[in-house]
Formats: C-alpha cells, structure tokens, sequence
C-alpha cells in the first residue's frame, strides 16, 4: 500500500520561510514524478511545482518562481519544497502527488494517483 506522509507547514509572516516534506511508503513503490499542490478555500487544486526523478528536471508555477525550490532525495523516498519570500497569496493547503508511471503532464492533478493528507500553510501580512 503506497502512502505520501507530509510534514512541515504552519503559520508564518510575510516574508518569511518554510519547508514541507514528503515521504513515500510501500516498498514496490518507486515514484518518478513528484509534485506540489496547493488549494485555497474556495478555489481549485494549483500547481505548484514538480520535479521528475533524476531531480534534473524542475518545473514551477509562475507564482511561486523565483521563490520556491522543489528537490527530492530519492533514497529517502523524501520530497521538499522550500518556500522563501512568503506572500499572504501563498495561504492555503498544500498538497504532495505522486506517480510512478514516468513522464506525465506534471501540471495535472489527473496524473497523479498518490496524495499526501495536506498541510496548512497560512502566511499573515
């Protein structure tokens, strides 16, 4: 049985930072791409950013370039984003996916069978 286990998350002013991480259970599973998602009250699932698995390849949300990092540390099955230059924009659940399938369209949440439970991130102004 494949689980994605988040941690990290929390209140924390504008301008501030946080680290979300993610790790993957079940033994046969090996995932390529790993992704963020993020939902605010009220509005649908947003991408946010993903990373395939050699790590090489990175891909980010336009509204958080610049100021999030996405990695992966494939031994530890682990998965983190690290948000820096916090915006009160950037408040809502955040979400890890994951696939083991190969090169899937990283954007969607229809590529991704495997969800983390969510964390709240709230950013105060």
């Amino acid at each position: 049985q494949v689980q994605l286990v988040q941690s990290g998350g929390g209140l924390v002013q504008a301008g501030g930072s946080l680290r979300l991480s993610c790790t993957a259970s079940g033994h046969t599973f090996s995932p390529y791409t790993m992704a963020w998602f993020r939902q605010a009250p009220g509005k649908d699932r947003q991408f946010v950013a993903a990373i395939r698995w050699s790590g090489l390849y990175t891909y980010y949300a336009d509204s958080v370039k610049g100021r999030f990092t996405i990695s992966r540390d494939n031994a530890k099955k682990t998965l983190y984003l690290q948000m820096e230059s916090l915006k009160p924009e950037d408040t809502a659940i955040y979400l890890c996916a994951g696939e083991a399938h190969g090169r899937v369209d990283y954007w969607s949440t229809s590529s991704f069978p495997y969800w983390g439970q969510g964390t709240q991130v709230t950013v105060s102004s």
